[in-house]
């Protein structure tokens, strides 16, 4: 059975649920490996319609074993905090959302050298 204590607030009475110390932090293991499994699952990559219209209007391609890299250090950024990343290689320069793990835009490298990308919040560097 669960003990209930009552906080007195300005505004309203809030029941506060007590927890044991040992409880809890099976709670919070279990919350961890419940994020651990989520975010391993979330690790492929996907183009959104646009990043593919792109790379086939520019003729680029991206082998696997550099996708794989990509999606390696995407779920990295995105364990860090990343939401917004600019990704770049040897070849290309990507905008993905480690949110979704979409990728936003592509380009090839001497393209992206006279850009200015703006709402990234973490960069990737792959050569």
């Amino acid at each position: 059975m669960e003990n209930l204590s009552f906080k007195a607030n300005p505004a309203q009475m809030v029941a506060v649920t007590k927890v044991p110390l040992k409880e809890k932090k099976t709670i919070q293991q279990g919350f961890q490996q419940h994020f651990e499994t989520a975010v391993e699952s979330d690790s492929k990559i996907t183009l959104s319609k646009h990043a593919k219209w792109r790379m086939d209007q520019r003729k680029i391609e991206i082998n696997s074993q550099t996708w794989d890299q990509i999606a390696d250090k995407a779920k990295e950024a995105k364990k860090k905090g990343v939401t917004e990343s600019l990704v770049i290689t040897s070849n290309v320069a990507l905008v993905i959302s480690t949110k979704n793990n979409r990728v936003i835009t592509v380009m090839d490298r001497e393209e992206a050298s006279s850009q200015i990308f703006t709402n990234i919040n973490g960069t990737i560097i792959l050569e």
